[in-house]
């Protein structure tokens, strides 16, 4: 079941890009896809190169993907960029890491901005360097009126302290009589996330071969579809993301229940 739902390298396609892409339009697409950019690392190591060489090299794959995906028309891209975990990496890295945000944004937004595209984060931002929460804000300030896709980093994100957060939220409201016990829903707890204005994704897509979630979006993607492949996010194109895209398109969202004409 599992290797359904994993794209091999050596997979090739001869149909021209434009003509999936045309396809693909005239079916449903996703609205909101989320992906696990994992593989920086080892691109690098596979070439002799330092880590941050592979995180370098993953941020243009970045500009590459949102350029596509808005060109796909694809509502929401959320990105996972940094988790709360990432702190335990070696110093330099997490630095370089954190310098990524500036350089991208830096020399990418004026196309984003032209591109209609609007920035938003998730995440602790207070924790994040002074450097990297002025870049950020810049973005999402400058990109505020856009209307386009919208290009969400995840960033010093992780879903189980997102929901802690949001019922230790809920908890102070229910002990200061703002809401009762009785009012507790899934709907109130959502309302209470970091994605509050957002539809969930309706597919998830992790790059180089690992099958897991990493503590990310736990709550908001329990009817989402999911994508593994083996390429590594630095290697990942507009080729794979129409692969992912076409997979999705072929899949019976049933949500729990059974569509009219099937059986038990």
């Amino acid at each position: 079941m599992l290797n359904k739902l994993i794209r091999k390298n050596d997979k090739t396609i001869s149909i021209p890009l434009k003509k999936r892409k045309e396809d693909a339009q005239q079916e449903q697409l996703p609205s909101h896809i989320a992906i696990i950019m994992d593989g920086n690392g080892r691109w690098a190591n596979k070439r002799a190169l330092p880590r941050i060489a592979g995180h370098h090299e993953g941020m243009k794959t970045v500009k590459k993907i949102t350029r596509f995906a808005n060109e796909v028309g694809i509502k929401v891209l959320t990105l996972y960029a940094f988790s709360t975990e990432n702190w335990k990496r070696p110093k330099m890295e997490v630095e370089f890491l954190m310098r990524l945000p500036e350089e991208f944004l830096g020399t990418y937004l004026p196309e984003l901005i032209e591109q209609n595209v609007q920035v938003q984060m998730m995440g602790n931002m207070e924790s994040l360097p002074e450097h990297t929460k002025r870049a950020i804000q810049k973005a999402m300030d400058k990109t505020a009126m856009n209307d386009g896709l919208i290009l969400n980093f995840a960033l010093n994100y992780g879903s189980r302290d997102e929901i802690v957060q949001a019922v230790s939220q809920i908890a102070r409201n229910v002990q200061a009589g703002h809401v009762a016990v009785e009012e507790i829903s899934e709907q109130l707890l959502s309302n209470h996330l970091m994605t509050k204005h957002l539809s969930d994704p309706d597919l998830l897509i992790r790059t180089s071969g690992e099958v897991r979630l990493s503590n990310f979006m736990l709550w908001q993607l329990a009817y989402t579809e999911f994508w593994f492949t083996d390429t590594l996010w630095p290697d990942f194109d507009e080729a794979c993301l129409m692969d992912a895209i076409e997979n999705y398109q072929k899949r019976n969202r049933r949500y729990g229940g059974l569509k009219e004409g099937e059986g038990n």
